[in-house]
């Protein structure tokens, strides 16, 4: 198994011992991706704001990789808070297109950074 790590300074660099995302025998894996601007530092204000963020952070990462959002074959949305699905759902889906992508959304107790939500997602090249 041979296992490349994709890096963009186009989406936030990681903050500890990990990879943006990793290539392994045709799938890129991305780590999860807070909704940090990785020109500014900061997060905006909002789920749907953070959702967008987040999902052009992982678009710039995909880029690349040499994909883009129609490579991607599932994503996993951890939430700080459930009641939020409803904004997040709203702004996710103008990322995709039919077929869409598997997915998990759930709450967890506590996003890094005090982030609203967290995005990570498996793409085919």
């Amino acid at each position: 198994m041979t296992m490349k790590a994709i890096k963009t300074n186009m989406a936030p660099a990681a903050i500890g011992p990990y990879s943006q995302a990793v290539e392994v025998n045709g799938m890129v894996y991305l780590s999860g991706q807070l909704p940090i601007d990785p020109q500014t530092g900061k997060m905006p204000e909002g789920i749907k704001a953070q959702t967008q963020q987040a999902l052009e952070n992982v678009r710039a990462i995909l880029a690349e990789a040499g994909l883009t959002m129609k490579n991607v074959v599932k994503t996993t949305v951890m939430l700080a808070d459930i009641e939020d699905f409803g904004g997040m759902n709203e702004v996710y889906a103008t990322f995709f297109d039919e077929p869409f992508p598997a997915r998990s959304a759930f709450a967890v107790k506590n996003v890094p950074k005090g982030a609203l939500l967290e995005l990570e997602c498996i793409a085919a090249k």
